[in-house]
């Protein structure tokens, strides 16, 4: 997966944070074309008054803090990005290989680990916003850094083959 691939799956953990999934992925599409495709280049030219359109746009997750901690860490983002390559920085939180895991319950499952308790204290370091452990959790999952399927998961074998991330995002 590639930076702004990357960028989009941390965008839409932290907008994910105290809602359900479905909520999300109802107006993930209106989002994505309001945010340009959250193309981090493209949403660090945005400013306040932007934002303030956003909030009456009832198609979308319309909350001050979410959308601006978006477009700040947005031109983070660029800026990480243009000091070093974003995807080796994100990924060194894992040694740079999926972790995989082999849980039998889902009760097993952590809410977070001591790799996202270390990309979080980073990235927070940074400036971001909105990337506590747990959200940093979530994205490390969805990235495909963590395979946190249960062993008898369906899933479980196709997630450690790697590359099943971008995989979902195209879907």
């Amino acid at each position: 997966m590639d930076a702004d691939g990357l960028f989009e799956l941390l965008v839409m953990e932290g907008m994910q944070a105290g809602l359900s999934w479905i909520t999300v992925l109802r107006k993930r599409k209106r989002f994505r074309e309001l945010m340009f495709n959250l193309n981090p280049a493209e949403l660090a030219r945005t400013d306040a008054a932007y934002i303030d359109g956003l909030l009456k746009e009832s198609s979308i997750i319309r909350h001050r803090g979410k959308l601006e901690a978006c477009i700040h860490n947005a031109r983070l983002y660029k800026a990480l990005a243009g000091d070093q390559d974003v995807v080796e920085y994100l990924w060194s939180f894992t040694g740079g290989i999926p972790q995989q895991n082999r849980w039998v319950t889902g009760s097993e499952v952590p809410a977070y680990t001591q790799e996202s308790v270390s990309m979080s204290k980073a990235l927070k370091q940074a400036g971001f916003k909105f990337v506590g452990p747990t959200i940093c959790y979530a994205f490390m999952q969805s990235a495909g850094m963590v395979n946190d399927h249960v062993f008898g998961c369906f899933r479980h074998t196709a997630c450690a083959s790697g590359n099943v991330a971008r995989r979902l995002v195209e879907e």
